[in-house]
């Protein structure tokens, strides 16, 4: 049972009541967002920027999102993310070997090996390592190192969110959401 209230939609206005009305499935991480109303929206609208509109492929945002959501503990965000992974090429093989935390696992190429292993020290550590730096930058232009920090850092935040308010699990959307997003975005 989550912690604080779940935000009916239907007591909503404005624009949080817009973007409920267009969502294809109301989940309890925007019903518990809704609570900070000043920020809702424009967390809302970065979370879709990050889904649909950065460089960064879908196969490595999504890498970096199941590795955010398992450093993190972030059972809401792992539920929700694995079917929108598959569904944008990770294959399971790559979620098992991030779900272990095994970036050397042979089912990575070089660059996700490179990246994985720069978005953990970005998570565990801040300020990253001269050696997972150069690995990135082999592989990765400035855009998308950027994009990849962006990424984890709003999926640190959304762990947050729901693992200190305990927030109830959904049923995973999978592409349904990720589609409706897509459309907006």
């Amino acid at each position: 049972m989550a912690r604080l209230p779940l935000i009916d939609p239907e007591t909503t206005s404005g624009d949080i009541r817009a973007a409920f009305d267009r969502m294809p499935v109301k989940l309890n991480i925007f019903r518990m967002m809704a609570h900070a109303d000043a920020n809702a929206m424009p967390l809302m609208r970065l979370g879709n920027s990050i889904l649909h509109k950065q460089k960064l492929s879908a196969v490595n945002r999504e890498l970096l999102i199941l590795q955010a959501a398992q450093l993190e503990g972030g059972a809401y965000e792992w539920r929700q993310h694995v079917p929108i992974a598959l569904g944008v090429g990770v294959t399971q093989a790559q979620i098992d070997a991030v779900e272990r935390g095994n970036y050397d696992d042979a089912a990575l190429n070089a660059a996700e090996r490179a990246l994985l292993g720069f978005g953990r020290e970005v998570v565990e550590k801040v300020r990253v390592g001269e050696a997972a730096f150069a690995g990135v930058r082999e592989h990765f232009g400035d855009q998308e190192i950027v994009e990849a920090i962006v990424t984890l850092g709003f999926y640190m935040m959304m762990a947050r969110l729901t693992e200190a308010t305990e927030t109830d699990l959904d049923p995973a959307a999978g592409m349904a959401v990720y589609e409706g997003g897509k459309k907006r975005g």
